[in-house]
């Protein structure tokens, strides 16, 4: 039986196209997923969380750290990943990557012989560019009965 980590990097505060929110996107799918895999959470956090709360001052200050290739430090760790069998990565889609504490996170980890499973949350732009799951973030935050729909038809064809 396979055991399964969901890793996520969640925002909340202003977002393009949902307002001022208290759960992140990401955050949303991410629990769905562990709900329907039975899977382990862990959030990557960042030490010295200096992200802007505004939309477009965050936008603004994820471009510069993608520019800058930065790997801004998380806190916390998962202590026994060597026990998992497959990952789930997700986040939002900044500047059609990955943020950066993403980066820092799989620096931090060898992933080989993992099953891994990329998923994103956007407003139009997409950003999966490698195999995985894209959702639009105004359907995680307002049809969640939609967004349980399209991450179990993902998962289904994953072999969940």
């Amino acid at each position: 039986m396979s055991k399964s980590l969901i890793v996520y990097f969640s925002r909340i505060g202003e977002q393009y196209s949902v307002g001022d929110i208290s759960e992140g996107n990401t955050s949303i799918i991410a629990k769905m997923i562990a709900d329907k895999t039975g899977g382990d959470l862990f959030e990557i956090k960042v030490a010295h969380d200096n992200y802007p709360h505004g939309y477009m001052a965050l936008t603004e200050y994820a471009k510069s750290e993608k520019q800058q290739n930065a790997r801004p430090e998380i806190v916390g760790s998962v202590d026994n990943f060597n026990d998992y069998d497959a990952v789930f990565i997700g986040y939002p889609n900044w500047w059609a990557e990955m943020p950066m504490p993403v980066y820092t996170f799989l620096d931090s980890y060898d992933l080989t012989d993992k099953k891994v499973h990329h998923f994103c949350t956007h407003e139009g732009s997409g950003g999966v560019k490698r195999e995985g799951f894209a959702i639009y973030g105004h359907t995680a935050q307002n049809n969640r009965a939609e967004a349980e729909k399209q991450v179990s038809q993902w998962l289904k064809g994953l072999g969940f």
